[in-house]
């Protein structure tokens, strides 16, 4: 309920409440902060939740998560972590707000989240998915003038031959955009961010 309602005050208090009562880390992420999270995003997409609350929930979950990923690493057979998505606003764009909030999302489902910011240039986001090996990029975007540099980076990945997969966001781009720039998909909201960078890390 702290997540569905974005108790961020509270939500820690709770966490600790339900380790004493003997619940695993683990188990209090899967069985009931990330149902929490699935149905904050399913209320959004119904339109009865809309951004302030996804952000609140997003906000109060990433608050539990903090609180419990030190005791997570502690557990034996500790294989949650998902797939690395590198995430960066390209070059020439100053806008973060819907790339924060996916990155924190993507946390919120297990994701190891390497955010590299914002005016980031190709060159950049290259090297460190070479770096890092990450599975996933996601690009964000809110101008016109520079979604072309998506293009860009999609296309020094080629070059370099590489393996990972990208996902766009931001106001201006589209699906059709995501197809014609050769991007493995587009989300148009934080939660299908999630959804989508699921699919792609299978």
């Amino acid at each position: 309920n702290a997540v569905l309602k974005g108790d961020k005050e509270n939500i820690q208090g709770y966490v600790e409440e339900a380790l004493k009562s003997g619940i695993k880390p683990s188990a209090t992420v899967d069985d009931i902060l990330i149902p929490a999270i699935t149905e904050v995003g399913q209320m959004f997409d119904k339109g009865k939740y809309f951004l302030p609350q996804l952000i609140q929930s997003a906000e109060a979950m990433k608050l539990a998560f903090n609180y419990l990923e030190p005791k997570l690493s502690q557990e034996p057979s500790q294989t949650r972590k998902k797939a690395t998505v590198i995430l960066a606003t390209v070059k020439g764009d100053i806008h973060d707000i819907g790339k924060n909030i996916v990155g924190l999302m993507l946390k919120n489902y297990g994701f190891n989240v390497i955010d590299l910011g914002k005016d980031v240039s190709a060159q950049a986001i290259i090297d460190k998915v070479k770096e890092t090996d990450a599975q996933i990029v996601g690009l964000s975007a809110l101008m016109t003038t520079t979604m072309v540099e998506m293009k860009e980076v999609i296309n020094l990945a080629k070059m370099e031959k590489l393996n990972c997969k990208f996902m766009i966001g931001g106001a201006v781009v589209s699906e059709k955009y995501a197809v014609e720039i050769g991007a493995d998909g587009y989300s148009e909201d934080a939660y299908s961010a999630v959804r989508l960078a699921e699919r792609l890390s299978i």
